[in-house]
């Protein structure tokens, strides 16, 4: 996909970070519940760029504390994606050649 969100050509530092509420009242009870809805590669790229905004240290605390559970609540959801790949790859590789899932349920 080439776009506006694809991330061609653009540097690792601009990709779109969300921005704090002005208010802490304003927030939703878990601010970074939308973090199971983007793909893998898109979580991946957005924890790259959280990582890259609190290394340039040019944010507010306030920020810098929103940046760090955005970019924690981001690492446990790429954790699952890869325990999950290396469940289904754990699967495939007992998985006697030429059985299939119908074979495992008649024994």
């Amino acid at each position: 996909m080439v776009g506006p969100r694809s991330g061609v050509g653009m540097s690792w530092l601009t990709v779109p970070v969300p921005k704090p509420s002005p208010s802490p009242a304003a927030q939703p009870s878990d601010a970074n519940a939308d973090v199971r809805d983007p793909g893998s590669a898109q979580a991946r790229d957005e924890l790259v760029a959280v990582v890259a905004r609190l290394e340039a240290g040019a944010a507010t605390l306030e920020e810098s504390l929103t940046l760090w559970e955005r970019g924690e609540a981001l690492a446990a959801r790429c954790q699952e994606w890869l325990d999950g790949a290396r469940e289904r790859l754990s699967a495939v590789r007992d998985t006697p050649v030429g059985a299939t899932a119908t074979d495992d349920e008649e024994s």
